[in-house]
């Protein structure tokens, strides 16, 4: 009897890679690993360091702005344009 099979599926498989490839990879991919952990400190500090001087800026100016409007007194000129007199006594009889 002639039984089918299944579609073959068939594996390339790529040459090994000798013990000295293997070594300069792993070394290669250790030496990005750490470089790349330095830089996110390095980068989290920079952004900590600034952000503290941003807020430290930002407390100052609202000291300042504080200190300058509490003892300030706004002055200033007018014109009467119409005047009304109003009754304030009510309409008593």
């Amino acid at each position: 009897m002639n039984q089918q099979q299944g579609p073959r599926i068939r594996f390339i498989n790529r040459p090994q890679a000798s013990l000295l490839e293997r070594i300069v990879f792993f070394v290669l991919g250790l030496i990005v690993l750490v470089a790349a952990f330095f830089f996110v400190g390095i980068a989290l500090l920079a952004g900590a360091i600034l952000a503290g001087i941003f807020l430290v800026r930002w407390w100052w100016l609202q000291r300042k702005l504080r200190r300058e409007t509490a003892n300030t007194l706004v002055e200033g000129e007018y014109t009467v344009i119409e005047t009304s007199i109003t009754d304030q006594r009510g309409n008593e009889k």
